[in-house]
C-alpha cells in the first residue's frame, strides 16, 4: 500500500487515428451523429446538483436557449434510439430528456444524459464525451477481456457511452461494506483480487474506489458482489506499474486490509491463476478482434517515451521477459503482457493432459 501514488493530473487527449477508425467501423462502433460534444457546451447557466445527503456531487445541471434546447432534446434522443435501441425514429415519440448535466472533475468533462420513457417513468443515462483513444482502447479492452459487456459509439471527435450501473466504490466502502456479513466480505475481498489481477493485466490505470461500481445481485437466499470499472481514461498512459495494481491506492486501503483479513495467501494466488485463465480464454475467443485493437495500438501513440520506458523496465523486473524490454510504444507493451498472460496459460494448460 503507497500513500504517495502519482497520477499524471493532465493526461493529454490523444486523437483517433484513421487505423482506429477504421477499426470502429469494422466493429460497428462508428456512427453518424446528430450532435457532438461540443455542440453541447454552448449551454447558458447552470445550477449545482447535490446528492441526497446535500452535498455536492461535482456535477452540475446546463440549461440552454428555448430555441436550442428543442432541436438538442430531439438529437439526445436519436442518439439513445442508435445506442439502446435500433435506430429508429419510432421510439423518439415516447422519449423525454429529462436533464442534462456537466461534470466539472476529472479528465473527460462528459456530459450525463438522463432519458425518461413516458409511458411508464422507467429512465437511464448515457454519457457525451470528448473522443480520446486511450478511453476507446480501454472500452474495447473491457468488452474482449472482461465479464462484462459494454456500449459505445464514436463519431469523428464524440464518444457516446453507456451508463455502468452499479454503487460508486467509494460510497459503497462508507456506506455498505460495514453492514455485510462475514461471508459476504469474504466475497467481495475474492472480487477484489480477481479485479485487481485483470486490471494489471490489461494495464487499466487509476482504479482508485470512485473508479469502479460494486454491482450486487440476488441470488436465491444471498447477494453476489461483482466490481466493474466505469472509468477507461488511463488505459495504457502511465509508466508506473503500481498504477495498474488497485492494491496500491490508499481509496482502497479498506479492500485490500479486507484481503489480507478473509483470504489465505494460497488462495489469492488460487484466484490470480483463475483470473489470468479466464482473461486468456477470452482472448483466444476474441483472437481476431483483439489482434486487430493491438495493432491500431502499437500504431499508435497513446503515452510518452518516459512513461513507456518506465513501465517496460517495470514490467520486466516484475516478469523477466525480455520482450517488455524490445517494446517499442505502449501498444506493443500491453501486446507483450497479453501474450506472456496466454502463453503461460496454454503451456500450463498443455502440460496437464
Amino acid at each position: 500500500m503507497s500513500d504517495d501514488l502519482k497520477i499524471s493530473k493532465r493526461k493529454p487527449t490523444y486523437p483517433i487515428s484513421s487505423k482506429l477508425d477504421s477499426y470502429l467501423s469494422d466493429y460497428r462502433r462508428n456512427i453518424d451523429l446528430p450532435i457532438f460534444y461540443s455542440d453541447l457546451l454552448r449551454f447558458q447557466g447552470s445550477i449545482v446538483v447535490y446528492d441526497k445527503n446535500d452535498e455536492d456531487t461535482l456535477w452540475v445541471r446546463v440549461y440552454y436557449n428555448d430555441y436550442e434546447r428543442e432541436e438538442i432534446d430531439k438529437s439526445l434522443k436519436q442518439v439513445y434510439s442508435h445506442l439502446l435501441s435500433d435506430g429508429g425514429q419510432g421510439i423518439l415519440k415516447f422519449l423525454n430528456v429529462d436533464a442534462i448535466d456537466f461534470c466539472t472533475f476529472g479528465n473527460s468533462k462528459p456530459f450525463r444524459i438522463k432519458v425518461r420513457n413516458i409511458l411508464n417513468d422507467n429512465y437511464t443515462y448515457f454519457y457525451v464525451k470528448t473522443a480520446d483513444a486511450s478511453r476507446v482502447y480501454g472500452l474495447e479492452l473491457e468488452q474482449m477481456l472482461s465479464p462484462y459487456q459494454i456500449n459505445f459509439l464514436v463519431c469523428k471527435d464524440t464518444l457516446i457511452e453507456e451508463h455502468i450501473a452499479g454503487i460508486p466504490g467509494d460510497e459503497f466502502i462508507k456506506n455498505n461494506l460495514p453492514e455485510c456479513n462475514a461471508s459476504e466480505k469474504a466475497q467481495i475481498a475474492k472480487e477484489f483480487v480477481k479485479f485487481n489481477e485483470r486490471c494489471l493485466i490489461r494495464l487499466l490505470g487509476d482504479m482508485r474506489s470512485y473508479n469502479y461500481v460494486i454491482v450486487p445481485t440476488h441470488d436465491f437466499d444471498h447477494v453476489v458482489f461483482k466490481i466493474r470499472a466505469i472509468d477507461f481514461d488511463q488505459q495504457s498512459y502511465e509508466g508506473n506499474l503500481k498504477i495498474y495494481r488497485p492494491q496500491f491506492f490508499k481509496e482502497n486501503y479498506n479492500m485490500v486490509q479486507m484481503v489480507q483479513e478473509k483470504i489465505q495467501a494460497e488462495s489469492i494466488y488460487q484466484y490470480k491463476i483463475e483470473e489470468r485463465s479466464i482473461v486468456a480464454k477470452r482472448m483466444i475467443s476474441y483472437h481476431t478482434r483483439l489482434n486487430a485493437l493491438l495493432d491500431c495500438m502499437e500504431a499508435d501513440e497513446i503515452s510518452i517515451p518516459k512513461h513507456i520506458d518506465m513501465l517496460k523496465e517495470d514490467i520486466y523486473n516484475y516478469t523477466l521477459d525480455v520482450n517488455f524490454r524490445n517494446s517499442k510504444n505502449m501498444g506493443e507493451v500491453l501486446k507483450n503482457a497479453l501474450d506472456f498472460v496466454k502463453r503461460n496459460y496454454e503451456d500450463v494448460s498443455l502440460n496437464r493432459f
